[in-house]
Formats: C-alpha cells, sequence, structure tokens
C-alpha cells in the first residue's frame, strides 16, 4: 500500500515543488489549460526534473476528489517532518508560539487556520485525535501550501498537551466572549499557545479549564464570534505586533 498523498492545485503543488521537488511522484496537469500561470508552473516542473502526465479535467477531479484543482494534481510521498511536538519544541530557537485547534472539524477552517498560522510564524499546529480533522486534500488546497510548512500534531489526549506545554513554560491562552480582559491588555511577549475552540461550540469546559489565562476579542458589530480561522489570524498578529 503506497504511503503517497494527492495534492491538488497550483499553490498546494507549487510549494511542494519548491520545498521537496524530489517527494513528487508524478504531476498530473490538464493540457487544455494553456495560460501564463500553467505554462509557468510546467516550467518549473521541468526544470526539477519532476515527471508530467497529461490529463482532462475530469480525471484531475477524480484523483484529488475535488472540482477545485485549478487543472493540476500531484501524488507525492510525505515529507519527513519533526515526529513529535516534543522535538520540535526542544529544537525551537527563540519563544514559542503554537495555535491550538480544540474540534476544528471543517477542513475549510483547518486549512485557513493552516494558513493564517504560517503567515504569522506559529511553530506548530496542535489538534485532539478525536475531535478534530486530519489534513486530507480539500485542506491542503484551502492551506495554499501551509500544510506543507506548518507541523500539524493530532494528540491523544489535549487536557495532557497542554500540561506539558505548562511545564515547558508555555503560556496557554483560551479565548472566550466573556473573558474580563481583550487579548490587547494580554502580555502576549513570552512563549505561548493560543487555544481556540471549535466553530460554534467553543472550546470543550476541561481544555477551557486547562488555559492559564481567558482572553476575549473585542466584538463592535452585531454577530458574536469570528470565525475560527479569523480569530487565529486576529491572535496571532497581535502576537507579532507585542514582540516586534
Amino acid at each position: 500500500m503506497s504511503s503517497a498523498k494527492v495534492l491538488f492545485g497550483f499553490h498546494a503543488v507549487g510549494v511542494r515543488l519548491k520545498t521537496a521537488p524530489r517527494s513528487i511522484i508524478e504531476i498530473y496537469a490538464d493540457p487544455s489549460r494553456k495560460d501564463a500561470r500553467m505554462r509557468q508552473f510546467l516550467a518549473r516542473a521541468a526544470e526539477a526534473g519532476v515527471r508530467v502526465i497529461e490529463a482532462d479535467g475530469v480525471r484531475i477531479a477524480k484523483l484529488a476528489g475535488s472540482h477545485g484543482h485549478q487543472g493540476v494534481a500531484a501524488r507525492a510521498e510525505p515529507v519527513a517532518r519533526s515526529n513529535s511536538l516534543d522535538d520540535l519544541l526542544d529544537a525551537l530557537q527563540g519563544p514559542a508560539l503554537l495555535l491550538v485547534l480544540d474540534g476544528v472539524t471543517d477542513p475549510h477552517n483547518l486549512g485557513a487556520c493552516l494558513r493564517v498560522a504560517d503567515g504569522a510564524g506559529a511553530h506548530a499546529v496542535i489538534a485532539p485525535k478525536d475531535h478534530a480533522v486530519g489534513v486530507n486534500a480539500t485542506v491542503a488546497k484551502v492551506a495554499s501550501g501551509a500544510a506543507e510548512t506548518v507541523p500539524y500534531f493530532m494528540v491523544t489526549n489535549l487536557a495532557r498537551t497542554l500540561g506539558e506545554l505548562k511545564e515547558r513554560n508555555i503560556w496557554c491562552v483560551g479565548t472566550s466572549d466573556d473573558a474580563p480582559r481583550t487579548l490587547y491588555q494580554a502580555d502576549l511577549k513570552g512563549p505561548l499557545a493560543w487555544v481556540l475552540g471549535a466553530e460554534g461550540a467553543g472550546m470543550r469546559q476541561l481544555t477551557r479549564k486547562n488555559c492559564d489565562e481567558l482572553v476575549s476579542i473585542p466584538m463592535r458589530g452585531g454577530v458574536e464570534s469570528l470565525n475560527v480561522s479569523v480569530a487565529s489570524g486576529v491572535c496571532l498578529y497581535e502576537t507579532l505586533r507585542q514582540r516586534s
């Protein structure tokens, strides 16, 4: 049984071409797309010496499991990364910045969270195995390459993992609508893990109990809360602002 995974869309396949071209087994490209973006992409694939197979949109959609493939898909071997969260944290230079997602089950939301984590330079995204979505082809597409660059760890027991982070002096800050202080009043300069709950339900009670601090994101309009990926962006970038 091959461990190869399917990537699709210019961004996801392009990032893999850039970061680990030798892991790509083959690329499928729709020959009916003759625009500049496709020409540049094929030139990069040729430069990297990757085999390109012509395939129509229907075949690529079948392979990708989605119609949002832009005429490009690839079969690739998984890229070796830090095997464990401990390995990653042991090797860190400077204060940790982590994003913990409790129960994000929508692949579009996870993809967007990975993308914003990559943009803000977060070291990893952590989620529980039993209340979350894994990285599938849709997640990789929405993440625009960030599924390749941001380590995503699925842990058996989230409360225990938060405890282990705290033992490493990583401050665990959760977001909650009813928190007395806003994130702008919190000190985010030290080693930090942001803990955000799922769409709608928010974080589970035990997760909330294991946070060192709870802060709110100020809401000035009529809606009660932000989408989890937008909230992640607000929190991570406020951390960057304070650290700079």
